[in-house]
């Protein structure tokens, strides 16, 4: 699917920002006129042209709250969010740039101001974990603390805790509540904190179900843990050993993220001319930093993969990078899963070929398998572009699997 773009993977964020169109997070127009101001492949550029429609959005909010039109401050401040965290998406390569953690707050900021102008309940968490804490957003139905299932969501290598509003606001939708957080690696958890990805993510998870069961709101028999994007490894890898999940939900399914394994899906043999797999390249040639160097310059998808890897991971080089993603495979693992298990896979995800299938084949606990296709326009990775069809298959799927009656919920 191309959009605008003819780059893979400028069209592919373009389509991510749009795609939250339809629960507040972006209007069309915004998002094709910015667009088509910024230039093809130009990171620079997609960061200025995303911020000024993000500050005159900003501006927008912050008239009609003034004028306590507070809707239309709620609804600006909503796309300000989403269009500053688009705008901050290609700066991860330089980890001292000022406007990095500059924007991130803008859209952290600009969201908690819609927070507070909505008519569901959010409010914000930190949860206790090790020495520092988790943030995180409940999200609930109403002040009532009458039990609900819920549902856990966090991202992958770049989401964002405010981001995840957009998936939180279809479960209230669908009568569930909803509590997101950022875990190592993601948000202000890598941002302010500098607290990288680890693998052993049923360490994060824990802590979050521990507090969830401490709510009368919950109904700790239906506690629902989904991960998304690089989230569709972690949220397996979790729920492996933590077994108090009523079912998990891996969207987009990955089996492995071994980074130097994952690489050869998006780095043709082509571009490296002895025909070694990256993970080889890494062990054993010399010329091994200057071949993928080569190769950012002209694949902006590879350069931003890289970019965010050394900076999420906090690895010192490419070398690096490959060593602290070895250990990111279901293997010994997948089979360890008890809970009911739902894997989607999107058709075009070519970054993760084959990925989602291998996850499904290894699952031993009752497991079902989504494919999303372009027949339906939801091809592209998370079923981006179609979210209220990735929603409505994987909540009448969640509904099945909890023996939910939708007149329970009312």
């Amino acid at each position: 699917m191309r959009l605008i773009f003819n780059d893979q993977t400028f069209s592919f964020e373009l389509l991510r920002t749009l795609s939250y169109a339809p629960y507040g997070g972006a209007d069309i127009g915004e998002c094709l006129l910015t667009a088509y101001r910024i230039a093809e492949g130009d990171f620079e550029s997609w960061y200025h042209e995303w911020a000024i429609t993000a500050q005159r959005t900003q501006a927008l909010a912050d008239e009609a709250l003034a004028t306590d039109q507070l809707v239309s401050a709620r609804e600006a401040y909503l796309r300000a969010s989403n269009y500053y965290r688009a705008a901050e998406f290609f700066l991860h390569g330089n980890v001292k740039d000022s406007r990095l953690l500059t924007t991130w707050r803008l859209s952290r900021d600009s969201f908690q101001s819609a927070a507070a102008l909505m008519d569901i309940t959010v409010e914000p968490v930190n949860i206790p974990y090790e020495d520092i804490s988790l943030p995180g957003y409940f999200y609930r139905q109403d002040d009532s603390t009458k039990p609900r299932p819920t549902l856990i969501i966090h991202g992958g290598y770049d989401s964002t805790g405010e981001e995840l509003y957009f998936n939180a606001v279809a479960a209230l939708q669908h009568g569930y509540n909803c509590f997101t957080f950022e875990g190592p690696g993601q948000g202000s958890m890598i941002r302010e904190k500098g607290v990288p990805f680890r693998n052993d993510w049923e360490t994060v998870i824990t802590p979050v179900v521990d507090f969830l069961l401490t709510r009368p709101e919950v109904d700790p028999n239906r506690i629902v843990l989904m991960g998304i994007s690089f989230g569709g490894h972690l949220a397996p890898r979790a729920a492996a050993f933590e077994h108090r999940l009523a079912a998990c939900i891996a969207d987009d399914g990955i089996f492995s993220f071994q980074f130097g394994k994952m690489g050869n899906k998006v780095i043709k043999k082509s571009d490296i001319h002895d025909g070694s797999s990256l993970g080889e390249i890494g062990k054993d040639s010399s010329g091994f930093t200057k071949i993928i160097e080569s190769i950012m310059q002209h694949d902006t998808g590879i350069h931003w993969a890289i970019d965010n890897g050394l900076f999420t991971f906090k690895a010192a080089d490419l070398r690096d990078l490959l060593k602290k993603t070895e250990s990111y495979t279901l293997e010994g693992v997948a089979d360890l899963i008890t809970c009911p298990t739902l894997v989607c896979e999107a058709a075009a995800d070519y970054s993760f070929t084959g990925e989602a299938e291998k996850l499904y084949k290894e699952l031993k606990c009752p497991k079902t398998y989504i494919k999303f296709t372009s027949e339906e326009g939801a091809e592209e990775h998370c079923q981006f572009g179609a979210l209220t069809l990735f929603n409505q298959r994987m909540f009448t799927w969640l509904d099945k699997t909890l023996l939910i009656s939708h007149s329970t919920l009312a």
